[in-house]
C-alpha cells in the first residue's frame, strides 16, 4: 500500500502555497531544486556545470522539507528536472513516486546502503552534524564542548537550530541529540526533553539556511554540519570553530535524484552525471564535504578537518529508519515544543 503524505510535509506544503512559493520564475537550462548558494558552497557547483556543460541553474533556496512539498505539489506537471536534500527526504521522494530510477556516472563507487538500489536516490556528498561557532560572537563565554552547555544560561540567546519539522539538517541535529541523551529512533523523548530546556534559553529557530547569520553573529552557535563551519573558517576567513560535542553526533547523506517526468530529463542525468564525476565530486571536496566517491578527497582538504579522534565521536545511523520515524517526531515536536 501507498504511504501516506507525511504530516510535516502536508504542513509545509500549506506554507508554501499561501506564500505563493513555486518553481523560479525565470528562464533556466534546467531546474534543481534546493541548490542554494549559501549551503555546501552550492555556488561554485552550479558554476562549475554552467563551465563544463553549459547549463544555466538558477539558485534555488528552499530546504529538504520545501522540495518535497514542491514536487508532490507540481506531481502531475514537474517542473525541476533534479533534486537535492537529506537522506530520510530522498526515501520519502521515492515512496512518494516523485522521483524515478537513474544511476549516474560512476554509480558502482557508491557504497552499498548510500544509494537506492535501483537509483531513486543517492549519496553524493556526507557531513557531520556539530556545533558552528562564531567565538568572536560569544565574547567571554567559553566556547561550548557539549550538547548540555547549550543548556546553561550564559548561553542565553545565542543559540539557534533549524526547524526540525521542515529543514532535514534541523531533523538530523535532533536525531544526533537524541542518540547522545541515551535515546533511540524508536524513543525520542531525550530529544523532545532537551528542546523544551533549550527553549528556556530562547533560542533562534529560522527555517532557512542560516550560515551568513552565523559568520556576521548573529547567530553565535549553529546546530550545523562541519563543512560549512570550515567554510567560514578557511574561505571566509571568520573567526569561527567547528565543535563535535563531547556525547557524539551522526554523519548525514545529502542525495539527489532524477524527478519523474521533470522537462528535460536528459539534461538532468547530464547534471547528475557530472555531480558524480571526478570534477563535480573535487567541488564537494574543496568545499569541505566528504564526497561520497573518496577518491576525490584531496590531502590538502583533508588537513583542513578536525582531527580523526574527534571524527570517531560521528557515527552512521540507520538511514531508512530514520526517515521512517521522521513523521512521528515531527508532530512531536510541533505538539510538544514549538
Amino acid at each position: 500500500m501507498k504511504p501516506a503524505i507525511p504530516n510535516f510535509v502536508t504542513k509545509t506544503l500549506g506554507v508554501l502555497l499561501v506564500a505563493g512559493v513555486g518553481a523560479p520564475a525565470i528562464a533556466a537550462d534546467a531546474i534543481c531544486y534546493n541548490c542554494p548558494p549559501q549551503w555546501a558552497d552550492w555556488a561554485s557547483q552550479l558554476k562549475a556545470i554552467e563551465k563544463n556543460l553549459g547549463y544555466d541553474i538558477p539558485h534555488d533556496n528552499k530546504n529538504s522539507g520545501q522540495t518535497l512539498s514542491q514536487l508532490l505539489a507540481e506531481k502531475d506537471n514537474p517542473v525541476a528536472d533534479v533534486a537535492y536534500y537529506g537522506v530520510s527526504f530522498g526515501i520519502a521522494a521515492k515512496n512518494e513516486a516523485v522521483v524515478e530510477p537513474y544511476k549516474p556516472t560512476n554509480w558502482d563507487d557508491i557504497p552499498q546502503g548510500l544509494k537506492d538500489p535501483d537509483g531513486n536516490w543517492f549519496t553524493i556528498h556526507s557531513g557531520a552534524l556539530g556545533l558552528f561557532v562564531n567565538v568572536e560572537a560569544l565574547g567571554d563565554v567559553p566556547v561550548p564542548a557539549s550538547w548540555a552547555d547549550l543548556l546553561k544560561p550564559e548561553y542565553k540567546g545565542m543559540v539557534g537550530y533549524l526547524d526540525p519539522s521542515s529543514a532535514f539538517v534541523g531533523y538530523a541535529g535532533a536525531v544526533a541529540i537524541n542518540r547522545a541523551m541515551g535515546g533511540t529512533l524508536d524513543d525520542f523523548s531525550p530529544a523532545i526533553q532537551f528542546f523544551k530546556d533549550l527553549a528556556e534559553n530562547d533560542p533562534i529557530v529560522p527555517k532557512q539556511t542560516s550560515y551568513a547569520r552565523v559568520i556576521s553573529g548573529e547567530i553565535p552557535i549553529l546546530f550545523d554540519y562541519d563543512f560549512n563551519a570550515y567554510r567560514g573558517k578557511y574561505k571566509d576567513e571568520a573567526e569561527v570553530e567547528f565543535v563535535i560535542p563531547s556525547e557524539g553526533t551522526v554523519v548525514v547523506p545529502y542525495v539527489m535524484s532524477l524527478v519523474k517526468g521533470g522537462p528535460n530529463p536528459d539534461k538532468g542525468k547530464k547534471i547528475l552525471d557530472f555531480i558524480m564525476s571526478d570534477t563535480g565530486q573535487a567541488v564537494w571536496a574543496n568545499a569541505f564535504l566528504r564526497p561520497v566517491r573518496a577518491s576525490a578527497m584531496s590531502a590538502e582538504a583533508q588537513s583542513k578537518f578536525l582531527p580523526a579522534a574527534d571524527y570517531e565521536r560521528a557515527k552512521p545511523v540507520d538511514y531508512a529508519k530514520m526517515a521512517e520515524v521522521q513523521k512521528a517526531f515531527s508532530e512531536r515536536y510541533l505538539n510538544e515544543v514549538r
